[in-house]
């Protein structure tokens, strides 16, 4: 990983980061070779100064009048964010969402490589899906030794979340991606991210009230 500048970087600085990524990766697909960071805000919906400032807190990229290399920039905002490497996950809750996720060929294509599923219904266990045998829970700690296993995805029914978080927690993972509809509690060590999609649909909800509102 590259040396930051500041130990501090906004969370929101982070999230734009992944944003240039995908945008760069689709101008690279489409043959784009060089980009400046007006066009490249314009594509990612921001300003030209911002991309310049998130950019700065990584190091210097890019040749005044010229842009940036195309290549270069995804593979320095990669080694920035910590995903150029192999990062193992182990998926707890093997209901519609996580047969959806499990199916989802892109989080191995960008580097998250869901290795386990795991599951504490016995009419699940054993069952093979998308290439991988359902797990009991209770195994998990093994298979994270056995695997490699950082990254621990809960998509259990929201009241079995903490018991899941608890499982990882003892296993030894140090990051959890939470889409369940519950908050969990784990030691200050793990790091917890939550994808709620009514947060963002009571936003979407609220911008288009309020846009209703203001056309009257």
């Amino acid at each position: 990983m590259l040396s930051l500048k500041s130990e501090r970087i906004p969370r929101a600085t982070i999230r734009r980061l992944a944003v240039y990524v995908q945008v760069l990766e689709s101008m690279q697909r489409n043959g784009v070779e060089v980009i400046s960071s007006g066009p490249l805000a314009e594509a990612c919906d921001v300003n030209a100064s911002q991309v310049r400032k998130d950019l700065a807190y990584f190091g210097e990229f890019g040749v005044r009048g010229v842009g940036y290399n195309v290549a270069s920039l995804i593979a320095a905002i990669k080694a920035s964010l910590g995903v150029d490497r192999e990062w193992r996950a182990a998926l707890i809750g093997v209901g519609n969402l996580g047969r959806a996720l499990l199916h989802h060929a892109e989080f191995k294509a960008r580097g998250f490589n869901i290795v386990g599923a795991f599951d504490c219904d016995p009419f699940k266990i054993g069952e093979q899906v998308y290439g991988l045998e359902v797990t009991c829970t209770s195994d998990l700690k093994s298979a994270v030794d056995a695997k490699g296993i950082e990254i621990g995805i809960i998509t259990t029914p929201p009241e079995r979340a903490q018991r899941a978080a608890d499982h990882l927690v003892e296993a030894g993972v140090c990051g959890i991606l939470n889409f369940a509809g519950a908050r969990i509690h784990v030691p200050e060590k793990v790091v917890v991210e939550y994808v709620d999609f009514f947060h963002y649909l009571y936003a979407l909800a609220f911008s288009i009230t309020g846009s209703e509102h203001r056309s009257k």
